[in-house]
């Protein structure tokens, strides 16, 4: 969280060195372009920044300034409350979902999250027009969209029946981007794939072809993950590159998690949303450090499942 969007990889050793453990975020961020992003709402049924908008269109305000190490950005925040729904209820409901989401980013202080991602801004610009929500998403193309994925997948079980159609839904309602939504679909059938035994660099090949190959595997096999990742594949948040990115590095450091994790850290860029694929498929092939676990502070609302 505190390297998200980094863009310049050498600022990530001057503010952090070689991260591998929690931080907070600096005070000023290097690449931050918060400065250029605006968000007016129509109204009151649009009012999503809240107290957070007095630090739009300023230069160097990090995205995350008021999270505290092991906190979870607004995205991952909303996964989380996504997983503990559906496994309290033992189903998904996206009416329910959406009642849910709609409450959660209007009620003031459920979040401290500076940086609202664009799929919510547009999704409340037409939710205050008067649309109702299961009509507001918009043709989004950024990883973001995947960060709901494992939660679902954990909550309902990557073998339940209808899991595929379950994440097209959810993941529709915000995201209509077909690159996107064949994203989401390629996660699920690799986590399903593994849950049935089969090694997850296989699945990544098996179910994510249109994705990766074998043949770029190999053709970037001695280059460092920060060449592949910010030099041959962007760092950025679109799909397009975005994904592969993910899957590349859950294949290069498949059993081994906690070093997969740390370094798309320090490859930068969106690296939050591409760790959260990242970090669900890592997850199928060991266990994480127990300092990663207790570091979180969402951690003590999630049971042992």
């Amino acid at each position: 969280m505190p390297v998200h969007w980094y863009y310049n990889q050498a600022a990530i050793e001057n503010d952090f060195g070689l991260i591998d453990q929690y931080h907070a975020p600096k005070r000023e961020h290097p690449d931050s372009i918060l400065w250029r992003s605006e968000y007016q709402p129509l109204n009151e049924k649009g009012d999503i920044l809240r107290d957070q908008a007095q630090y739009w269109g300023q230069r160097g305000v990090h995205y995350h300034q008021f999270l505290e190490a092991g906190e979870n950005t607004l995205n991952a925040q909303l996964a989380l409350e996504l997983f503990t729904m559906v496994r309290r209820t033992g189903h998904y409901d996206p009416e329910r979902w959406l009642d849910f989401y709609v409450d959660f980013m209007l009620t003031p202080g459920r979040h401290r999250d500076t940086y609202v991602e664009e799929y919510h801004r547009h999704f409340f610009a037409n939710y205050a027009s008067g649309r109702k929500p299961i009509n507001c998403g918009v043709r989004d193309i950024h990883i973001g969209g995947l960060v709901p994925v494992p939660a679902l997948v954990a909550a309902l079980g990557p073998r339940h029946p209808d899991i595929r159609e379950i994440v097209q839904t959810h993941v529709a309602l915000t995201h209509k981007d077909t690159e996107v939504l064949q994203a989401a679909d390629a996660v699920v059938q690799i986590l399903a794939s593994v849950s049935r035994g089969e090694p997850l660099r296989e699945a990544i090949l098996d179910r994510a072809s249109p994705w990766i190959s074998r043949a770029k595997i190999k053709k970037w096999e001695t280059a460092p993950d920060r060449v592949v990742i910010g030099g041959i594949l962007s760092s950025a948040c679109y799909i397009p590159d975005a994904f592969p990115a993910a899957l590349f590095l859950a294949y290069r450091h498949a059993g081994r998690p906690a070093d997969g994790i740390c370094s798309n850290a320090q490859c930068g860029g969106d690296s939050c949303h591409r760790g959260a694929v990242l970090g669900a498929l890592l997850a199928t092939t060991g266990p994480l450090p127990e300092t990663f676990i207790r570091g979180l502070s969402a951690a003590k609302h999630v049971n042992d499942d």
